[in-house]
Protein backbone atom coordinates (compact mmCIF):
# COMPACT_ATOMS: atom_id res chain seq x y z
CA UNK A 1 0.00 0.00 0.00
CA UNK A 2 1.42 3.39 -1.01
CA UNK A 3 2.14 6.18 1.44
CA UNK A 4 0.42 9.53 0.98
CA UNK A 5 3.53 11.17 -0.52
CA UNK A 6 4.19 8.25 -2.87
CA UNK A 7 0.61 8.28 -4.14
CA UNK A 8 0.49 12.04 -4.70
CA UNK A 9 3.83 11.99 -6.50
CA UNK A 10 2.49 9.34 -8.88
CA UNK A 11 -0.64 11.39 -9.51
CA UNK A 12 1.31 14.55 -10.34
CA UNK A 13 3.74 12.64 -12.55
CA UNK A 14 0.75 11.54 -14.65
CA UNK A 15 -0.42 15.10 -15.30
CA UNK A 16 -0.22 16.32 -18.88
CA UNK A 17 -0.43 20.00 -19.70
CA UNK A 18 -3.60 20.89 -21.57
CA UNK A 19 -3.76 23.03 -24.69
CA UNK A 20 -4.08 26.80 -24.43
CA UNK A 21 -6.63 29.21 -25.83
CA UNK A 22 -7.27 32.95 -25.94
CA UNK A 23 -10.26 34.31 -24.03
CA UNK A 24 -11.72 37.70 -23.24
CA UNK A 25 -11.07 39.07 -19.76
CA UNK A 26 -14.77 38.70 -18.97
CA UNK A 27 -14.36 34.94 -19.47
CA UNK A 28 -10.98 34.58 -17.75
CA UNK A 29 -11.88 34.48 -14.05
CA UNK A 30 -10.20 31.49 -12.43
CA UNK A 31 -8.22 30.58 -15.54
CA UNK A 32 -4.45 30.01 -15.55
CA UNK A 33 -2.14 32.20 -17.62
CA UNK A 34 0.02 30.33 -20.12
CA UNK A 35 2.12 33.33 -21.13
CA UNK A 36 3.59 35.99 -18.89
CA UNK A 37 1.70 39.27 -19.02
CA UNK A 38 4.11 42.07 -19.95
CA UNK A 39 3.38 45.80 -19.75
CA UNK A 40 3.76 47.32 -23.20
CA UNK A 41 3.61 50.86 -21.80
CA UNK A 42 4.49 52.35 -18.40
CA UNK A 43 1.86 52.07 -15.66
CA UNK A 44 0.66 54.69 -14.97
CA UNK A 45 1.30 55.97 -18.50
CA UNK A 46 2.01 59.53 -17.32
CA UNK A 47 2.64 61.42 -14.10
CA UNK A 48 -0.63 61.81 -12.21
CA UNK A 49 -1.82 63.49 -9.04
CA UNK A 50 -2.44 61.30 -6.01
CA UNK A 51 -4.57 64.00 -4.36
CA UNK A 52 -7.03 66.75 -5.08
CA UNK A 53 -5.03 69.96 -4.80
CA UNK A 54 -2.75 72.29 -6.75
CA UNK A 55 0.08 71.45 -9.13
CA UNK A 56 3.12 73.66 -8.51
CA UNK A 57 6.80 74.13 -9.28
CA UNK A 58 8.50 73.79 -5.90
CA UNK A 59 11.21 76.23 -7.01
CA UNK A 60 8.51 78.95 -7.23
CA UNK A 61 7.46 78.60 -3.59
CA UNK A 62 10.47 79.88 -1.71
CA UNK A 63 11.13 78.74 1.84
CA UNK A 64 7.99 79.76 3.71
CA UNK A 65 4.50 81.09 3.07
CA UNK A 66 3.68 81.53 -0.57
CA UNK A 67 1.01 82.96 -2.87
CA UNK A 68 0.52 82.06 -6.51
CA UNK A 69 -2.13 82.84 -9.09
CA UNK A 70 -4.24 79.85 -10.11
CA UNK A 71 -4.19 79.37 -13.86
CA UNK A 72 -6.09 76.52 -15.46
CA UNK A 73 -7.30 73.12 -14.31
CA UNK A 74 -6.24 69.52 -14.85
CA UNK A 75 -8.90 66.84 -14.47
CA UNK A 76 -9.05 63.18 -15.38
CA UNK A 77 -9.52 62.35 -19.03
CA UNK A 78 -8.42 65.76 -20.31
CA UNK A 79 -4.97 66.83 -21.48
CA UNK A 80 -3.91 70.25 -20.24
CA UNK A 81 -1.15 72.62 -21.26
CA UNK A 82 2.09 73.19 -19.36
CA UNK A 83 2.25 74.97 -16.02
CA UNK A 84 3.47 78.52 -16.52
CA UNK A 85 6.30 79.67 -14.21
CA UNK A 86 5.21 81.27 -10.92
CA UNK A 87 1.62 79.91 -11.16
CA UNK A 88 -0.39 77.04 -9.66
CA UNK A 89 -2.93 74.83 -11.44
CA UNK A 90 -6.00 73.23 -9.87
CA UNK A 91 -5.66 69.45 -10.19
CA UNK A 92 -7.76 66.43 -9.23
CA UNK A 93 -6.89 62.90 -8.15
CA UNK A 94 -5.79 60.81 -11.11
CA UNK A 95 -5.40 63.78 -13.45
CA UNK A 96 -2.26 64.21 -15.52
CA UNK A 97 0.40 66.40 -13.96
CA UNK A 98 1.05 69.34 -16.26
CA UNK A 99 4.54 69.59 -17.70
CA UNK A 100 6.70 71.92 -15.64
CA UNK A 101 5.01 70.95 -12.34
CA UNK A 102 6.95 68.73 -9.94
CA UNK A 103 4.64 68.45 -6.91
CA UNK A 104 1.04 68.68 -5.73
CA UNK A 105 -0.09 70.58 -2.65
CA UNK A 106 -3.16 69.02 -1.02
CA UNK A 107 -6.20 71.26 -1.12
CA UNK A 108 -6.44 70.99 2.68
CA UNK A 109 -3.11 72.85 2.90
CA UNK A 110 -4.18 75.70 0.63
CA UNK A 111 -6.39 78.72 1.21
CA UNK A 112 -8.09 80.01 -1.87
CA UNK A 113 -8.79 83.72 -2.38
CA UNK A 114 -10.46 84.12 -5.75
CA UNK A 115 -7.84 83.26 -8.35
CA UNK A 116 -4.99 83.14 -5.87
CA UNK A 117 -3.77 80.25 -3.74
CA UNK A 118 -1.99 80.73 -0.40
CA UNK A 119 0.06 78.10 1.37
CA UNK A 120 2.28 78.01 4.44
CA UNK A 121 4.26 74.82 3.72
CA UNK A 122 6.53 73.91 0.84
CA UNK A 123 6.21 70.34 -0.45
CA UNK A 124 9.21 68.31 -1.51
CA UNK A 125 9.61 67.65 -5.22
CA UNK A 126 7.46 64.64 -6.14
CA UNK A 127 5.02 65.12 -3.26
CA UNK A 128 1.63 63.49 -4.00
CA UNK A 129 2.69 62.56 -7.53
CA UNK A 130 2.36 59.07 -9.00
CA UNK A 131 5.20 58.86 -11.46
CA UNK A 132 4.83 57.33 -14.92
CA UNK A 133 5.99 53.73 -14.63
CA UNK A 134 5.79 53.89 -10.84
CA UNK A 135 3.81 50.62 -10.82
CA UNK A 136 5.34 48.98 -13.89
CA UNK A 137 7.93 50.10 -16.40
CA UNK A 138 7.40 49.33 -20.08
CA UNK A 139 8.58 45.77 -20.71
CA UNK A 140 8.19 44.70 -17.07
CA UNK A 141 6.36 41.50 -16.17
CA UNK A 142 2.96 42.19 -14.70
CA UNK A 143 1.95 38.55 -14.07
CA UNK A 144 3.94 35.34 -14.56
CA UNK A 145 2.86 32.33 -16.57
CA UNK A 146 1.08 29.96 -14.22
CA UNK A 147 -0.79 32.71 -12.35
CA UNK A 148 -4.46 31.99 -11.68
CA UNK A 149 -6.55 35.01 -12.61
CA UNK A 150 -8.59 36.44 -9.77
CA UNK A 151 -10.42 39.79 -9.82
CA UNK A 152 -7.30 41.78 -8.96
CA UNK A 153 -5.23 40.06 -11.64
CA UNK A 154 -7.95 40.74 -14.22
CA UNK A 155 -7.93 44.39 -13.24
CA UNK A 156 -4.18 44.47 -13.81
CA UNK A 157 -4.62 42.88 -17.24
CA UNK A 158 -7.04 45.63 -18.20
CA UNK A 159 -4.77 48.29 -16.67
CA UNK A 160 -1.95 47.31 -19.02
CA UNK A 161 -4.43 47.58 -21.91
CA UNK A 162 -4.89 43.85 -22.55
CA UNK A 163 -8.39 42.66 -23.51
CA UNK A 164 -7.61 39.00 -24.23
CA UNK A 165 -5.30 36.57 -22.46
CA UNK A 166 -3.86 33.17 -23.33
CA UNK A 167 -4.90 30.63 -20.74
CA UNK A 168 -5.02 26.87 -20.34
CA UNK A 169 -8.06 25.06 -21.60
CA UNK A 170 -10.37 24.06 -18.77
CA UNK A 171 -10.08 20.38 -17.83
CA UNK A 172 -13.21 18.41 -18.70
CA UNK A 173 -14.15 16.30 -15.69
CA UNK A 174 -16.81 13.59 -15.74
CA UNK A 175 -18.38 12.56 -12.42
CA UNK A 176 -20.11 9.20 -11.95
CA UNK A 177 -21.72 8.47 -8.56
CA UNK A 178 -22.76 4.88 -7.93
CA UNK A 179 -25.00 3.02 -5.48
CA UNK A 180 -28.56 1.68 -5.28
CA UNK A 181 -29.18 3.85 -2.24
CA UNK A 182 -28.68 7.15 -4.07
CA UNK A 183 -31.40 9.47 -5.36
CA UNK A 184 -31.22 13.10 -6.50
CA UNK A 185 -31.58 15.65 -3.70
CA UNK A 186 -35.16 16.92 -3.56
CA UNK A 187 -36.63 13.86 -5.26
CA UNK A 188 -39.31 11.67 -3.71
CA UNK A 189 -37.87 9.51 -0.91
CA UNK A 190 -37.99 5.75 -1.18
CA UNK A 191 -37.20 3.13 1.45
CA UNK A 192 -33.48 2.75 2.09
CA UNK A 193 -32.51 5.72 -0.08
CA UNK A 194 -30.40 8.77 0.71
CA UNK A 195 -29.98 12.05 -1.21
CA UNK A 196 -26.83 12.04 -3.32
CA UNK A 197 -24.40 14.78 -2.19
CA UNK A 198 -20.94 13.86 -3.42
CA UNK A 199 -21.59 14.77 -7.04
CA UNK A 200 -22.82 18.24 -6.09
CA UNK A 201 -19.76 18.90 -3.95
CA UNK A 202 -17.27 17.45 -6.41
CA UNK A 203 -18.70 19.50 -9.28
CA UNK A 204 -18.29 22.61 -7.14
CA UNK A 205 -14.73 21.60 -6.28
CA UNK A 206 -13.96 21.07 -9.98
CA UNK A 207 -15.24 24.55 -10.84
CA UNK A 208 -13.23 26.00 -7.95
CA UNK A 209 -9.99 24.70 -9.47
CA UNK A 210 -10.84 25.83 -13.00
CA UNK A 211 -12.42 22.70 -14.49
CA UNK A 212 -15.65 21.98 -16.35
CA UNK A 213 -17.67 19.30 -14.53
CA UNK A 214 -20.10 16.94 -16.23
CA UNK A 215 -22.32 15.01 -13.81
CA UNK A 216 -23.71 11.84 -15.31
CA UNK A 217 -26.99 10.28 -14.14
CA UNK A 218 -26.77 8.26 -10.94
CA UNK A 219 -25.79 4.64 -11.46
CA UNK A 220 -27.26 1.75 -9.48
CA UNK A 221 -25.43 -1.41 -8.44
CA UNK A 222 -25.81 -3.06 -11.80
CA UNK A 223 -22.81 -4.34 -13.76
CA UNK A 224 -24.08 -3.51 -17.25
CA UNK A 225 -25.36 -0.09 -16.21
CA UNK A 226 -22.07 0.73 -14.50
CA UNK A 227 -20.04 -0.43 -17.50
CA UNK A 228 -22.10 1.72 -19.88
CA UNK A 229 -21.85 4.75 -17.60
CA UNK A 230 -18.06 4.46 -17.31
CA UNK A 231 -17.67 4.08 -21.08
CA UNK A 232 -19.87 7.15 -21.65
CA UNK A 233 -18.04 9.21 -19.03
CA UNK A 234 -14.64 8.53 -20.60
CA UNK A 235 -15.71 10.05 -23.91
CA UNK A 236 -14.25 13.54 -24.28
CA UNK A 237 -13.08 13.74 -20.67
CA UNK A 238 -9.65 14.68 -19.38
CA UNK A 239 -10.43 13.24 -15.96
CA UNK A 240 -13.03 10.78 -14.72
CA UNK A 241 -14.12 10.79 -11.08
CA UNK A 242 -16.09 7.77 -9.93
CA UNK A 243 -17.59 7.76 -6.46
CA UNK A 244 -18.23 4.57 -4.54
CA UNK A 245 -17.97 0.97 -5.66
CA UNK A 246 -14.15 0.78 -5.72
CA UNK A 247 -13.73 -1.73 -2.89
CA UNK A 248 -13.98 -5.50 -3.30
CA UNK A 249 -17.51 -6.21 -2.05
CA UNK A 250 -20.11 -8.12 -4.03
CA UNK A 251 -21.76 -4.87 -5.13
CA UNK A 252 -18.59 -2.86 -5.84
CA UNK A 253 -18.72 -2.77 -9.63
CA UNK A 254 -16.60 0.23 -10.62
CA UNK A 255 -13.29 -1.62 -10.91
CA UNK A 256 -14.73 -4.31 -13.23
CA UNK A 257 -16.31 -1.53 -15.31
CA UNK A 258 -12.95 0.26 -15.55
CA UNK A 259 -11.33 -3.01 -16.59
CA UNK A 260 -13.97 -3.44 -19.28
CA UNK A 261 -13.21 0.07 -20.55
CA UNK A 262 -9.53 -0.81 -20.89
CA UNK A 263 -8.38 1.24 -17.93
CA UNK A 264 -4.97 0.63 -16.36
CA UNK A 265 -4.80 1.18 -12.61
CA UNK A 266 -1.61 2.70 -11.23
CA UNK A 267 -2.52 2.10 -7.62
CA UNK A 268 -5.35 0.93 -5.38
CA UNK A 269 -5.40 1.88 -1.69
CA UNK A 270 -3.32 4.54 0.05
CA UNK A 271 -2.15 4.53 3.64
CA UNK A 272 -4.38 7.44 4.69
CA UNK A 273 -7.48 8.09 6.75
CA UNK A 274 -10.06 8.86 5.47
CA UNK A 275 -9.81 7.61 1.90
CA UNK A 276 -7.88 4.35 2.05
CA UNK A 277 -9.66 2.73 -0.98
CA UNK A 278 -8.55 5.55 -3.35
CA UNK A 279 -7.87 4.26 -6.86
CA UNK A 280 -5.94 5.99 -9.65
CA UNK A 281 -5.14 5.09 -13.23
CA UNK A 282 -5.91 5.96 -16.83
CA UNK A 283 -8.01 4.84 -19.77
CA UNK A 284 -6.31 6.02 -22.93
CA UNK A 285 -5.60 9.71 -22.45
CA UNK A 286 -8.22 10.08 -19.71
CA UNK A 287 -6.99 9.97 -16.13
CA UNK A 288 -9.24 8.19 -13.64
CA UNK A 289 -9.82 8.52 -9.91
CA UNK A 290 -11.97 6.03 -8.07
CA UNK A 291 -13.01 7.94 -4.97
CA UNK A 292 -14.49 6.29 -1.86
CA UNK A 293 -18.23 6.72 -1.39
CA UNK A 294 -18.31 8.21 2.10
CA UNK A 295 -18.68 12.01 1.83
CA UNK A 296 -15.65 12.99 3.91
CA UNK A 297 -13.48 10.38 2.20
CA UNK A 298 -14.57 11.48 -1.28
CA UNK A 299 -14.03 15.19 -0.68
CA UNK A 300 -10.79 14.86 1.28
CA UNK A 301 -9.22 12.64 -1.38
CA UNK A 302 -10.34 15.06 -4.09
CA UNK A 303 -8.76 17.96 -2.21
CA UNK A 304 -5.50 16.12 -1.59
CA UNK A 305 -5.05 14.33 -4.93
CA UNK A 306 -7.46 15.38 -7.69
CA UNK A 307 -7.30 19.14 -7.10
CA UNK A 308 -3.47 19.27 -7.41
CA UNK A 309 -3.73 17.11 -10.53
CA UNK A 310 -6.23 19.50 -12.14
CA UNK A 311 -4.02 22.45 -11.26
CA UNK A 312 -0.99 20.72 -12.79
CA UNK A 313 -2.97 20.05 -15.99
CA UNK A 314 -3.54 23.80 -16.28
CA UNK A 315 0.06 24.78 -15.56
CA UNK A 316 -0.89 26.42 -12.26
CA UNK A 317 2.18 27.60 -10.36
CA UNK A 318 0.40 26.83 -7.06
CA UNK A 319 -0.35 23.12 -7.13
CA UNK A 320 -0.84 22.36 -3.45
CA UNK A 321 -3.09 23.94 -0.83
CA UNK A 322 -1.55 26.25 1.75
CA UNK A 323 -0.15 24.59 4.86
CA UNK A 324 0.63 26.36 8.11
CA UNK A 325 1.38 25.34 11.69
CA UNK A 326 -1.10 26.18 14.43
CA UNK A 327 -1.43 25.20 18.08
CA UNK A 328 -3.87 22.39 18.73
CA UNK A 329 -6.81 23.40 20.91
CA UNK A 330 -7.58 20.27 22.89
CA UNK A 331 -5.95 16.86 22.60
CA UNK A 332 -6.22 14.09 20.00
CA UNK A 333 -6.08 10.34 20.60
CA UNK A 334 -5.74 8.06 17.59
CA UNK A 335 -4.45 4.72 16.38
CA UNK A 336 -1.19 4.98 14.44
CA UNK A 337 -0.65 3.34 11.08
CA UNK A 338 -2.21 5.72 8.56
CA UNK A 339 -1.58 9.39 7.82
CA UNK A 340 -4.73 11.09 8.99
CA UNK A 341 -6.47 14.24 7.79
CA UNK A 342 -8.92 15.50 10.40
CA UNK A 343 -11.61 18.04 9.49
CA UNK A 344 -11.16 21.03 11.79
CA UNK A 345 -12.00 24.68 12.44
CA UNK A 346 -9.39 27.39 12.77
CA UNK A 347 -9.51 30.51 14.93
CA UNK A 348 -7.16 33.25 16.06
CA UNK A 349 -6.05 30.96 18.89
CA UNK A 350 -5.37 27.78 16.92
CA UNK A 351 -7.17 24.81 15.41
CA UNK A 352 -9.87 22.53 16.82
CA UNK A 353 -10.73 19.12 15.32
CA UNK A 354 -14.45 18.65 14.80
CA UNK A 355 -16.12 16.35 17.30
CA UNK A 356 -17.56 14.04 14.65
CA UNK A 357 -14.69 12.57 12.62
CA UNK A 358 -16.80 9.91 10.92
CA UNK A 359 -16.03 9.61 7.20
CA UNK A 360 -19.76 9.33 6.55
CA UNK A 361 -20.73 12.63 8.21
CA UNK A 362 -21.51 15.43 5.70
CA UNK A 363 -21.53 17.92 8.59
CA UNK A 364 -17.86 17.22 9.21
CA UNK A 365 -16.63 18.49 5.86
CA UNK A 366 -19.32 21.20 5.65
CA UNK A 367 -18.30 22.81 8.95
CA UNK A 368 -14.56 22.42 8.44
CA UNK A 369 -12.31 25.12 7.03
CA UNK A 370 -9.12 23.08 7.42
CA UNK A 371 -7.64 19.61 7.74
CA UNK A 372 -5.22 18.70 10.52
CA UNK A 373 -2.46 16.62 8.92
CA UNK A 374 -1.27 13.97 11.40
CA UNK A 375 1.75 11.73 10.72
CA UNK A 376 0.94 8.05 10.36
CA UNK A 377 3.14 7.09 13.34
CA UNK A 378 1.62 9.58 15.80
CA UNK A 379 -0.49 8.04 18.59
CA UNK A 380 -1.66 11.16 20.36
CA UNK A 381 -1.31 14.92 20.23
CA UNK A 382 -1.38 17.10 23.31
CA UNK A 383 -3.16 20.43 23.62
CA UNK A 384 -0.83 23.22 22.52
CA UNK A 385 1.16 21.05 20.11
CA UNK A 386 1.95 22.72 16.80
CA UNK A 387 0.27 20.76 14.02
CA UNK A 388 0.23 20.99 10.23
CA UNK A 389 -3.00 22.56 9.01
CA UNK A 390 -4.18 22.44 5.40
CA UNK A 391 -6.30 25.45 4.38
CA UNK A 392 -9.36 24.11 2.55
CA UNK A 393 -10.12 27.51 1.00
CA UNK A 394 -6.87 27.22 -1.00
CA UNK A 395 -7.73 23.84 -2.55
Amino acid sequence: MLSFDEARDRVLEAARLLDSEEVLLDDALGRVLREALVAREPLPPFDTSAMDGYAVRTADLGAGAWTLPVVGESRTGHVTGPLAPATAMRIFTGAQLPSGADAVVMQEDVERDGDRAHGSTVPAPGAHVRRAGGDLLAGAQALPAGARLGPGALALCASVDVARVRVSRQPRVAIVCTGDELRPAGSAPRPGSIPESNGVALAAFVRQVGGQPRRLPLVGDDREQTTRAIADALQGSDLLLTVGGVSVGDHDLVRPALDAAGATLDFYKVRIKPGKPLTFGHAGSTLVFGLPGNPVSALVTFALFAAPLLRAMQGDSQLLPRVRRLPLLGSVERKPGRRTFMPARTSDDGVTPLTNQSSGAPTSIAWADALIDVDEDSESLSAGALVRVIDLSSV
